[in-house]
């Protein structure tokens, strides 16, 4: 074992026994396997371990595919991206005139953004039986009315809407609905057998389950329709195929050489076309969903890409890939240290719980702990004290934490949100 090898098992062995991460991992060199690993379950129910075989839940890493498949149809010559969508979308599903193509694919079309707290969207019309156009006029086209009085127009602003509607351009424009299309130009051409769009009814063998926390014990996570995800997520995939991706990018393949420039150049925020620059000839992108975490990392010039795909949300996959870079490029990789627990009595955590959104956040105590609920009621994320007023998740790693207390006191708060109501 090399030097470099030795130092990326002692890391990365380190901060996957520090966060109990499900998941696998995978570094290429060269078209040579520098490193891998797989830890966790892909069903714990049934006792079936992950392996590098094991299929994930790829997020919004799959945003790039939708990307890639626009500009197949670009280098056909059946679009333009300057062009205004509305030309590739059909008569039922008009956005306001003014977006362009390209606007979807760096997120600048100033759309509505229907992941947000105060929607009913997030793990709650996402678990209705999938109404294409429905989702379209109640979701996308939401405040598109007052669209051209918003100052963020034209800014960059991460939505799942714009690559939403970058599908239904694709079956429009094509003739084939996305998953026929992505399968056929896509997959089927660089042997990506074990890469599919999950529509929550297919047989997809060999699919890890997602898992996350609640009242600290592992669940599953509670029921999406991923037909919602189309474009922006919705791919299932593993480490085999995304190698295979990868070299397809590195060796410029299927694209011609004007539209991988066009691919891969950099926008607003550093965004590319459903990735994002990182530096010289490198580009990456995460993905985040319930019990979801992906990573892909790839240096084209020296022939190197770092893949992490997880069916549990316990580590912060961008600072472990950064941390895996910066080993491969002779840095030093940061390590996360949890901070010390500051206990707290019952009546001490009591100040904080109450209802800070209704319906959507609260913070109750129970037992002598502090817990977040979230989704719905669905999730009860457990707290701990890491200083005055501050917290932060005791099972998933959190940067930055929650100071729920603002300096020089006040009304508690959470996310920008007030607390409004205390505990009856």
């Amino acid at each position: 074992m090399t030097d470099i090898q030795e130092k990326l098992k002692n890391y990365i062995s380190s901060e996957l026994e520090y966060w109990d991460f499900s998941g696998v991992i995978r570094i290429v060199k060269d078209s040579t396997i520098l490193y891998e690993t797989s830890r966790g379950f892909a069903s714990i129910e049934f006792g079936i371990q992950n392996t590098m075989e094991t299929r994930f839940e790829a997020a919004s890493v799959s945003k790039q595919f939708t990307a890639f498949a626009i500009m197949l149809l670009y280098d056909k010559g059946l679009l333009c991206l300057d062009e205004k969508a509305n030309q590739y979308l059909p008569d039922s599903m008009q956005i306001p005139a003014d977006i362009t193509v390209h606007q979807l694919l760096c997120h600048t079309s100033g759309l509505h953004n229907n992941y947000n707290f105060e929607d009913d969207f997030y793990v709650g019309a996402d678990r209705m039986p999938y109404d294409r156009e429905q989702f379209f006029r109640d979701w996308i086209l939401k405040d598109a009315g007052n669209l051209s009085k918003k100052k963020t127009r034209n800014s960059f602003n991460y939505n799942n809407s714009n690559y939403n509607l970058l599908a239904w351009i694709i079956e429009t424009v094509s003739g084939q609905t996305y998953s026929e299309f992505i399968e056929e130009h896509i997959f089927s051409k660089l042997g990506m057998t074990q890469t599919a769009v999950d529509d929550g009814q297919r047989i997809l063998r060999n699919k890890a389950n997602n898992y996350m926390h609640d009242y600290g014990v592992l669940v599953r996570v509670p029921y999406t329709n991923s037909l919602y995800s189309i474009g922006a997520g919705a791919l299932v995939t593993n480490c085999d195929d995304l190698q295979k991706w990868y070299e397809c990018l590195r060796t410029k393949n299927l694209l011609s050489e004007r539209a991988y420039q066009i691919f891969l150049s950099e926008n607003t925020n550093h965004y590319c076309y459903g990735l994002e620059w990182y530096a010289r000839n490198s580009y990456l992108h995460g993905g985040d969903f319930l019990g979801v975490s992906a990573y892909t990392h790839y240096f084209f010039d020296e022939n190197l890409c770092i893949l992490l795909l997880s069916n549990t949300e316990s580590l912060d996959q961008y600072r472990l890939g950064t941390g895996i870079a910066a080993i491969l490029h002779n840095g030093q990789a940061p390590h996360y240290y949890r901070p010390e627990e500051h206990l707290l009595a019952p009546q001490d955590l009591a100040k904080y719980t109450g209802t800070y959104l209704p319906g959507k956040i609260q913070i109750e105590e129970k037992n002598g702990k502090l817990y977040l609920v979230r989704v719905n009621q669905n999730i009860h994320i457990e707290l701990y004290c890491v200083g005055k007023d501050s917290f932060i998740r005791r099972y998933e790693e959190q940067q930055t934490p929650h100071r729920l207390i603002p300096d020089g006191g006040g009304q508690p708060s959470i996310w920008g949100y007030k607390r409004i109501r205390e505990p009856l």
